[in-house]
Parts: structure tokens; C-alpha cells; sequence
């Protein structure tokens, strides 16, 4: 292999292989702070190596036996500092690691998922699920993550390192959990998923609408989970959701990175390949087992990216398939989607009245989106001067400078149409 095709397989194989190892190094000793550095300097190494010499015919078990030859030294040398005849023993590593086979990786086993569902653990909370799960699982580093979420780095790394303390006093086995605690601890690794992808779809603060390394890395993981369950609807429909949502994204802004709202969108720009594989995923998820909410939110973003314009959607069908998310999850943010599509379908009263509801849950009462569809929908229904007040309100209450600058622009349109 040339070296410059050997850096190319070098880069394509570290990330996916990343997690493959650390879950490795952990199930076999445990000390998840220990490993992973193990696993950085090994994934360090390779990034040197490969390149110069080419990619190893087994590119896995290479990164275990050099991760695993690290983590001795490591364990020893925190051995040494120790002094202490029980933690020595506690600490004693395995005098000598085989080199795998050629052509066999070091372990059948991928514990991918096992590692997700112990940085999602339910003792974390979901901004430290989040952090952990793309340092541990998605390899990026302190500082990406950091910038990802506008934070300082120093934050994120105190953020980090609670999480991995609390994980090793909790002690957690590395294993798979069984029966009902398994599917809880999946629900928390699709929700963070979920969290990350919507965070790099639509950022909630700072000064660009999107950060497209979140996103995508949140669509890498929902490939693995869905390539380790493939049988599972639910892992299946939030794959299919991120795929038909992110289609859209190249049509979301404008040249100066202003947002373009969906009805407005160049759908010429829309990702065919995305939406094509996405139908494909959710109508196959809608034939097996129960329905739960991913699926149907895919459903509905299928039917958003299938109509050729914004007057064919077939709002009926979008605003019934929200009643039926209603009925399974109490989230005021679906019910605030069902407005709209009430409201499209049935027009704008009746929306508006839906919305009205809504005040009244404190869960979304504050948050920019009520206002910002209360805003939309009485512009629908002709009263534009309470539109361009909602309009304003809806701009004081978000800390995403894109979604500010629309915001204004549409109340100050309002203003100048009077």
C-alpha cells in the first residue's frame, strides 16, 4: 500500500476502530481514565506509523496490542508510585499480552455499544452523557468538544473528568445489561444521540445556525448502534430522522448564512441520497414490532422531504401522525409541531388555540419556539401587529444569533408592510 493511500486508510479506520479498542482495554482491565490514554497514544502511534509503513492487515488487533503494552506500563508505573502491597495485586497486570493472529482481530467482539451504554449511564447527567460519549465513543478531543458547545476548554475537561469519576464510583460493570435495564440504557444512548445531532442541526446559542461536526458525528454513532442492532425500529427510525432532516441542511441558509425557513428552501439543494435512504430505513422500521417515537418523527420528516413543494405536504397526514406521538410521549415540543401542522391543515384559529394551550406548561412557556409559532400563525391569520410583537418576543428569548436575525427581519418586515 503507497503511503498516501495507507493515510487515507489510516484516517478512515482510527475513529470507527477508536471505541472498538477502548471497550477492549476496559472490559479486560477495567480503569476507563487508564485506558483511554492507553488508547490515545496508540491511536497516536498509528497515525505516525501507518502512514510511513502502511496499514497493518489487522488494523484492530494492532491498536489492542499496543494500547494493551501501554496500559501495562501505565498500570505499572501507578504500581510503583503506589507502594501498596493490596493495590498492587488489585492493579496487577497480565505478564504478557499474545500477539493476535494475522488476518484475525484480538477479539470477536465489538463493545461499541456496551461502551455507549456506560457513558450514558442514568447516574450522569445528560450534558455529561453527552461530553463523555464524544470523548470516549466519538474520539473527539477535549477542546473540539469545548468548541462545539462554546464553552471554555477548562470547563469541559472539569466537565469529563466528574463524569468518568462518576462512573468509576458507581461501579458499573462493562457488560451488557439485561432486560428491562437494557432498553432503558438504550432509550439514554438514542437520546443523546438525539441531543447531539439537534444541537449540530440547530444550535441553540452563538453565532452560526449549524455545526455540522456535531451532526455528523452524531449520524456516524447512529450508524454504529444501528450496524450492531439492526432489528431494532427505534435504533432504525433516528437513524432515518437524522438522515431526512440533515438532507436539508445545504438549503437552510442563505449566502450570508441567513436562515431560510423550509417553505422558503431551494429543495433543488435537498440531499436525494440522504432522503432516499432514509424512506428507505423508516418505511422498514413501520413494518416490524411497535411504533415508537423516532420512527413516527422520521415519518413525518418523510413526508416534509418527499413533497416536491411546500403546498403539496400533506399536512393531514403530518398533524395525524403527531396526534399519535402525543399519545406515547408528553413532550411539549411535539405538541408546539402539532399546532403547526393543525394549523396548516385546518388553519391558522385553530393552530393558535392549540398554541394558546400550551402557555400553561411551564416545561415551554419561556422558550422562543411558542412565541415564534404564536408568531407565524397569527401572521397566517391577518393580525400583524400582535405577529411582529410575538416576533420580537420570540427574538429577546433565543441566544442563536441566526435564528435573532430572522426573528428581527420578519417583525421589521411587518413594520414597513403597514
Amino acid at each position: 500500500m503507497t503511503g498516501d493511500r495507507a493515510a487515507d486508510g489510516a484516517g478512515d479506520l482510527l475513529r470507527p476502530l477508536a471505541p472498538q479498542v477502548l471497550g477492549a482495554l476496559v472490559r479486560r482491565y477495567g480503569h476507563f481514565d487508564t485506558a483511554e490514554d492507553a488508547v490515545q497514544e496508540a491511536l497516536l502511534a498509528a497515525a505516525v506509523q501507518w502512514p510511513r509503513e502502511g496499514v497493518p492487515d489487522n488494523p484492530r488487533g494492532w491498536l489492542i496490542t499496543v494500547a494493551s503494552r501501554r496500559m501495562t506500563d501505565l498500570l505499572r508505573s501507578e504500581q510503583a508510585r503506589r507502594h501498596r502491597e493490596d493495590t498492587v495485586a488489585r492493579w496487577e497486570p497480565p505478564r504478557h499480552w499474545p500477539e493476535p493472529a494475522a488476518g484475525r482481530p484480538a477479539s470477536d467482539s465489538d463493545d461499541t455499544l456496551i461502551l455507549l451504554f456506560m457513558c450514558c449511564h442514568p447516574s450522569l447527567s445528560p450534558a455529561s452523557q453527552i461530553a463523555l460519549t464524544l470523548r470516549a465513543v466519538g474520539g473527539l478531543t477535549t477542546a473540539e468538544i469545548a468548541r462545539a458547545f462554546l464553552v471554555p476548554e477548562a470547563t469541559m475537561t472539569r466537565r469529563i473528568s466528574r463524569a468518568k469519576r462518576r462512573v468509576k464510583d458507581s461501579g458499573i460493570p462493562f457488560g451488557m445489561p439485561s432486560g428491562a435495564e437494557r432498553a432503558e440504557r438504550l432509550d439514554a444512548v438514542l437520546h443523546v444521540l438525539y441531543l447531539i445531532f439537534n444541537e449540530g442541526y440547530a444550535s441553540t446559542s452563538g453565532p452560526d445556525l449549524q455545526r455540522t461536526a456535531l451532526s455528523a458525528e452524531a449520524i456516524r454513532l447512529a450508524r454504529t448502534v444501528h450496524r450492531l442492532l439492526p432489528g431494532d425500529g427505534e435504533v432504525t427510525g433516528l437513524l432515518a430522522l437524522m438522515l431526512l432532516t440533515d438532507a436539508r441542511r445545504p438549503a437552510r441558509t442563505g449566502p450570508d448564512g441567513a436562515l431560510i425557513p423550509m417553505a422558503e428552501q431551494d429543495r433543488g439543494l435537498w440531499d436525494a441520497g440522504r432522503i432516499a435512504e432514509g424512506v428507505a430505513l423508516v418505511t422498514g422500521a413501520l413494518g416490524r414490532g411497535a411504533t415508537g417515537p423516532y420512527q413516527l418523527q422520521a415519518a413525518v420528516a418523510a413526508l416534509h422531504d418527499e413533497a416536491p413543494n411546500a403546498e403539496a405536504t400533506d399536512w393531514p397526514q403530518i398533524a395525524a401522525l403527531y396526534e399519535l406521538l402525543m399519545r406515547i410521549s408528553d413532550n411539549p415540543v411535539v405538541a408546539l409541531s402539532h399546532a403547526v401542522a393543525v394549523s396548516m391543515a385546518r388553519g391558522a384559529r385553530e393552530g393558535l388555540d392549540l398554541v394558546d394551550k400550551l402557555e400553561a406548561d411551564t416545561r415551554i412557556a419561556g422558550d422562543h419556539r411558542l412565541h415564534a409559532v404564536r408568531a407565524h400563525l397569527l401572521e397566517m391569520s391577518g393580525d400583524r401587529a400582535a405577529a411582529r410583537d410575538s416576533y420580537l418576543e420570540a427574538a429577546r428569548r433565543t441566544m442563536a444569533f441566526p435564528q435573532q436575525r430572522y426573528l428581527y427581519a420578519r417583525a421589521a418586515r411587518l413594520a414597513d408592510d403597514r
